[in-house]
């Protein structure tokens, strides 16, 4: 009895603290306080219950019986808007803070919101090499299952919470890309809901040009209700070798001849300052040597970036085999780098092993809880981008990022970006090799202003025929944005599938300087 009185003592302390000083500022300033107590448990019970549930629904083989209705239930309440005289835009009743998105969509409370619960893998066809899905599944689920049965996604985006319907209608990318492209090449067909509730598949030949221009239209030509996906033989280990660089020529150079070499399955590039960089390749294998096996994933493990930091500290190249499904999940328990901003002491040992199993906080959880102060401080003085520029500008790239927000360490991700139509293509008529450049965390340059600076780094991109990932906050205005993406193919589908009085534009829907 005598420790539940203190604990109950403890928390009465804490809430009356919390009254003197505020909520505002407790959040603020001691935010580790409330996501340690609260956010993390709540995760660890969302993580559970989906978990369990997915489990389930697949087990039971109930998931496509359930998934037909639901279309016909999206086509129902799309026809009613239309009905009653479609007086406003559409969009997914999912509310905005369950995105990982940090931006937050306004547009939620004026349109229509079609509500959209899909959340199941409804097939995996080992013969065709495809799975089919529901757009709210997300790559934990896909990795759990996939994994299980010796299949897995040729480009898999890193964090357990990206959905197969962020990933398509806005992007996604892995240190698989340099061979497979970004998230929308993996994709063989999407079926969706249009502005007259009628229900359309597409592939690259079937109703190619809609095939083409739903990615990065950010659910603007209608609703994704399933996608094919294809998926290949997953092997045991991923064989990974570190190996650090020193001098931004010789990291730009190495970086651009491992991205070019099909021999490695894997790529990435973790750089720690404007001249140190630590560059991993990775293959797929079967067989590892026991004494340089490394389950990265296990809680109570160091995070990821701070265990390749340890590379570049002690000068070192070395050999590691991670099992699978811990390597597609490395940067998820710290957010990349990000929880080090929220818990500062995540990664020390002793909170590792207590309440490392609780980690990571749900971003969702995060956006919800962090109030318009937090908001604006993020915006303000804290920078979340991902640049995407062609290989041959890179050095010039990441000097830009250096000189206008100075933030490390900078994820370095290659990838193919194929000539093929939509907003997003090479200058030319041939593949072209792309560099995605990651900045995530507080800006350490003394003039950063978030408008001012983000808007340079733009300019950057579009003069060098690079894209910016539009996730993030984007500055650009009109002509600025239709300069840096091709609205040719979308604009067409606009037009031909009345998608005017339907859904906002692209840019309406996710540029800061049209938002209210």
């Amino acid at each position: 009895m005598d420790p539940l009185l203190y604990l109950v003592g403890l928390v009465s302390l804490f809430l009356v603290w919390v009254k003197v000083k505020g909520l505002d500022y407790v959040i603020i300033h001691q935010r580790w306080i409330f996501v340690c107590l609260f956010l993390l448990p709540l995760s660890v019970i969302f993580d559970v219950y989906y978990y369990l549930r997915a489990w389930i629904i697949f087990k039971m083989c109930s998931a496509p019986k359930q998934h037909d209705q639901r279309v016909r239930d999206i086509q129902r309440q799309v026809r009613e808007w239309k009905d009653e005289g479609g007086k406003t835009y559409m969009c997914t009743g999912r509310p905005g803070w369950l995105t990982v998105s940090l931006r937050v969509g306004k547009y939620k409370k004026t349109h229509k919101n079609i509500m959209i619960n899909m959340m199941d893998i409804l097939e995996v066809d080992t013969k065709r090499q495809v799975v089919r899905v529901e757009p709210l599944v997300n790559m934990g689920q896909v990795t759990a299952l996939l994994n299980s049965i010796g299949w897995t996604l040729p480009v898999l985006p890193e964090l357990d919470d990206l959905t197969v319907g962020g990933l398509i209608m806005g992007t996604g990318i892995e240190s698989s890309s340099h061979i497979y492209g970004l998230f929308q090449h993996i994709c063989v067909a999407y079926e969706l809901v249009l502005a007259d509730g009628s229900l359309v598949r597409c592939t690259a030949k079937e109703k190619s040009d809609l095939f083409y221009a739903v990615p990065w239209s950010c659910g603007t030509l209608g609703f994704l209700v399933a996608a094919e996906i294809r998926i290949i033989p997953a092997r045991a280990w991923v064989k990974m070798r570190y190996e650090p660089v020193r001098g931004l020529d010789a990291i730009c150079q190495r970086f651009a001849e491992e991205s070019a070499n099909k021999e490695n399955q894997f790529v990435e590039g973790l750089q720690y300052s404007l001249d140190e960089a630590v560059i991993m390749t990775g293959v797929m294998t079967d067989v590892a040597e026991p004494d340089k096996i490394n389950r990265i994933g296990h809680y109570y493990k160091p995070w990821f970036f701070k265990h390749v930091e340890n590379f570049l500290r002690e000068n070192r190249s070395a050999v590691e085999y991670i099992p699978l499904r811990h390597y597609y999940h490395r940067h998820t328990r710290s957010i990349f780098w990000e929880l080090q901003d929220i818990i500062p002491f995540g990664n020390n040992p002793f909170f590792r092993y207590l309440f490392g199993w609780m980690v990571p906080p749900k971003i969702s959880l995060l956006k919800l809880t962090q109030g318009e102060t937090i908001r604006r401080l993020y915006e303000q003085h804290h920078v979340v981008q991902d640049m995407l520029v062609p290989m041959k500008h890179m050095q010039s790239a990441i000097s830009c990022f250096h000189n206008d927000i100075h933030v490390y360490p900078l994820w370095l991700c290659p990838f193919v970006l194929p000539s093929q139509p939509g907003m997003v293509h090479p200058k030319g008529d041939e593949d072209e090799l792309y560099v995605d450049i990651g900045a995530y965390g507080e800006p350490k340059v003394k003039h950063f202003q978030a408008r001012a600076s983000t808007r340079q780094l733009e300019k950057f991109v579009r003069e060098v025929h690079g894209f910016q990932m539009l996730y993030a906050d984007v500055y650009m205005d009109r002509q600025e944005f239709w300069e840096m993406f091709d609205g040719t193919l979308y604009h067409k589908l606009r037009e031909e599938l009345e998608c005017k009085a339907a859904f906002p534009e692209v840019y309406d829907k996710i540029c800061k300087s049209a938002r209210h």
